[in-house]
């Protein structure tokens, strides 16, 4: 467990849990204190006179609470064998430093190597609809298949979060939770299952809460700041107008981070938040993990098939059938209204079949919702 001895752990702890403690401020403390000890240890004029500040965290009363408190929790994190990474060491995720307000230190169990060459997050509503999960499910596969070992970040949550998650381990990748709580807990509680999964399959629980820290509305708005730093960018998968992940977005962009979205239908209320980021140019529209790699300029290690190999389709649904004989037809890709159209089916049905196909290496899915076989 990293974290040096005690004294020094439980030093850090409370450091950590100042009020408003980020990495800036870390940085501006300790470029006029000795070490962390030393912030506890000076009087409070002589700590005013060094810092020039005048505040709360400084009193001698408020300082002594937070060290009682670390030592509170130093049991806790030894009992459970939790990890601590404080941004002073190799192993604290170096993203972060890059994020003013991010966190000076992360509780975390499993094993999962947060400084990995490409980290992605993956965030959206806590209502996703079977549009929703099957885009995210496709996402995190395809983004697999080009890139081993991908570092899928989301936030545990309903929804998008946990679709992310389990399609991480689905497609053998490492997926790291960030908690609003601490790892006393799993929030949500039906989510310990998946919780336990992500651990046993080489991922990662993290939080910056103690165990003694109280679940608040506020923790999940501060939680997003640790899963957009985390990461190079972040994806939004369907977000109604006003949705959380949205100020995941809005977080990301201020880290200087990619962020990028997946449209989606028009009136669709999930879809809309997704929708105006994208016309406002807060977000770059892609359709497909090949749009997220070129815009990051990542190089995929995605073998291309043989010529020789013998292509064959996998078993399709009658509609699915129907759907390759008229691209097999066509000597041109198809728009998806020309499909709807000479198959009479419903735009709805066609996209589920189409997005199916395109999961199972039989379409193309082209710009401007156009359609061919690979």
């Amino acid at each position: 467990m990293t974290g040096g001895d005690d004294n020094t752990l439980i030093y850090r702890m409370a450091f950590a849990a100042v009020r408003g403690m980020g990495i800036e401020l870390a940085h501006r403390m300790l470029d006029v204190i000795p070490d962390e000890k030393a912030f506890f240890d000076i009087g409070e004029r002589e700590l005013q006179k060094l810092t020039g500040a005048r505040n709360k965290i400084l009193e001698r009363g408020y300082r002594n609470s937070l060290l009682n408190k670390a030592q509170r929790e130093l049991d806790f994190v030894r009992q459970k064998n939790i990890n601590v990474l404080y941004f002073s060491e190799p192993e604290f995720p170096q993203r972060l430093l890059h994020a003013t307000d991010a966190p000076i230190l992360l509780y975390s169990t499993g094993k999962c190597d947060l400084n990995a060459s490409h980290v992605v997050s993956i965030v959206g509503t806590r209502r996703s609809t079977p549009y929703g999960s099957k885009m995210c499910d496709r996402l995190v596969h395809d983004l697999v298949e080009a890139i081993p070992g991908v570092i899928i970040v989301s936030g545990l949550a309903y929804g998008t979060d946990i679709n992310a998650h389990r399609a991480a381990i689905k497609h053998g990748t490492p997926t790291v939770a960030v908690q609003a709580c601490g790892l006393n807990k799993i929030y949500p509680s039906p989510h310990r299952r998946d919780a336990a999964e992500i651990v046993h399959r080489g991922g990662l629980i993290v939080s910056d809460y103690m165990s003694q820290d109280e679940i608040h509305r506020g923790n999940f708005l501060a939680r997003n700041r640790i899963i957009a730093a985390l990461a190079d960018c972040t994806v939004i998968i369907e977000s109604a107008d006003h949705g959380g992940s949205l100020v995941t977005a809005s977080i990301a962009q201020s880290y200087d981070r990619d962020v990028f979205a997946i449209p989606g239908r028009v009136g669709d209320e999930y879809s809309a938040g997704t929708n105006r980021i994208i016309m406002q140019n807060n977000a770059a529209l892609i359709t497909c993990a090949d749009d997220l790699l070129r815009s990051m300029r990542w190089e995929s290690e995605k073998k291309a098939p043989e010529a020789t190999q013998l292509q064959i389709f996998p078993e399709l649904s009658p509609r699915e059938q129907a759907i390759v004989e008229l691209l097999k037809d066509s000597d041109n890709s198809l728009h998806i209204n020309d499909i709807s159209q000479s198959l009479q089916q419903p735009m709805y049905k066609l996209m589920s079949s189409l997005v199916d196909l395109d999961m199972k290496g039989v379409v193309m899915t082209l710009p401007g919702c156009r359609y061919t076989l690979k």
